[in-house]
């Protein structure tokens, strides 16, 4: 998280996710993992857990070639990439819809609905499934059918990947690494409703307007900010350093650090997010 934006660690000119085989010195999945997200961008993960594995036929360009993906969703602190191959980049530019922090993006009104609705305009189920993933007629917008957009603009042949001629906006990824981006950012989005993953992106300390802003990033929309202060003092989820913060510009805000002790006093501790519009 960078100022705002959730970033993702990227490779090749900024068109693909850190990859590579399992290899036989590999002791385990996530140990390659590690080892070969490390080598190719000298940045090592923190949080790191299993999110899908990919293996439909059309996948890669690889020809006569059937490539099976395992993935995995991992968390960490940006640091500056010092090489050429990493680099970091504003998720929000892959999917560019996903943002709802200052409302609806025009980019669905402008382009996609209209796209939708002349593909979808014989089949009023088919419509139906366009409105309810994108908010449309008058339906409310899920943060969480990030997955289920991605692949209904690529079903409705939107994205360079499906070998659109004239694509929606969104910087496009090689192979399915964008569908991967789209599974990673729905299951963290989902993720932090229940399980306080969100810390893993923080500093040491913070100020509760940060925190906030981290988790309105991920969420693509607004949190209501005295409801949000409420539920992280009965989560008791942070603590007070003791310390104080003038980054803010106004006076000077309290900072706090997470109660990692919040894990062992709970089998399931979330933050169980008011994730509604300010």
């Amino acid at each position: 998280m960078t100022e705002g934006s959730p970033r993702v660690l990227t490779i090749q000119d900024r068109a693909a996710l850190p990859a590579g085989p399992l290899q036989s010195g590999h002791r385990s999945l996530q140990a390659g993992l590690r080892e070969r997200v490390e080598r190719q961008t000298h940045h090592p993960l923190g949080y790191v857990e299993q999110l899908y594995t990919f293996a439909d036929r059309d996948r890669t360009a690889r020809a006569g070639q059937h490539v099976i993906s395992i993935s995995y969703l991992g968390l960490t602190r940006e640091a500056p990439a010092d090489n050429v191959e990493g680099a970091w980049c504003d998720w929000y530019g892959y999917l560019p819809w996903e943002d709802h922090r200052r409302g609806a993006p025009p980019i669905i009104t402008t382009t996609i609905a209209p796209k939708l609705l002349a593909w979808s305009r014989r089949d009023a189920q088919l419509w139906a499934r366009c409105a309810l993933n994108f908010g449309l007629d008058g339906q409310d917008w899920n943060e969480d059918l990030v997955l289920q957009r991605y692949e209904l603009l690529f079903e409705a042949g939107l994205l360079p990947e499906a070998g659109a001629a004239a694509p929606v906006a969104g910087q496009a990824m090689l192979f399915d690494h964008r569908r991967i981006l789209a599974t990673a950012i729905a299951r963290l989005r989902a993720k932090i409703k229940y399980r306080p993953v969100v810390f893993e992106l923080m500093p040491p300390a913070f100020t509760l307007l940060q925190l906030q802003r981290c988790v309105e990033a991920i969420a693509g929309r607004l949190l209501h900010k005295p409801n949000f202060r409420r539920l992280m003092e009965q989560q008791e989820l942070v603590e007070e350093t003791g310390e104080t913060s003038t980054e803010t510009g106004g006076r000077p805000a309290k900072l706090f650090r997470f109660r990692r002790q919040v894990l062992a006093e709970r089998a399931v501790a979330g933050t169980k997010l008011p994730l509604t519009r300010a």
